[in-house]
């Protein structure tokens, strides 16, 4: 299983509208390292819901129900999209200060390259965001 980080801005799209729906295509990505990310999601990988813009902040966790496949919303028909289900709350909101703050995690490209809207995350740096998230 591979992880991932998946950005909304949540007045277009938030946690509260993905958990009222059995799943949802992630469209719109228009950014090529953002798609390659996407291209690369398999079936059963999960990705920490995030909130942007004012929250910055992981809300949820979903997990990829169908890999890549059109963006019915890309003209170009250059894009792409994978469809996402709702899976678990998270317990404690984990903000990019809380990640900014931990060492461990100056690496990822929620730090480094903070407009990238689809991005991994490695077994680790899961398990220490995951833990944050649920108190521990």
């Amino acid at each position: 299983m591979n992880y991932w980080l998946l950005k909304s801005e949540p007045n277009t799209w938030s946690w509260e509208n993905q958990k009222n729906v059995k799943s949802e295509p992630w469209d719109g990505v228009r950014n090529y390292q953002a798609s390659n990310n996407l291209k690369a999601m398999k079936i059963g990988d999960r990705a920490f819901f995030y909130h942007s813009v004012n929250e910055r902040r992981i809300v949820g966790i979903v997990e990829i129900v169908k890999e890549y496949y059109p963006d019915h919303t890309d003209e170009s028909g250059r894009f792409g999209m994978v469809d996402v289900k709702a899976i678990e709350d998270v317990k404690n909101f984990v903000t990019l200060s809380d990640i900014k703050e931990d060492p461990r995690l100056d690496h990822l490209p929620l730090v480094k390259q903070s407009r990238l809207s689809v991005s991994p995350i490695d077994d680790e740096s899961w398990e220490i965001i995951y833990n944050k998230t649920q108190n521990k």
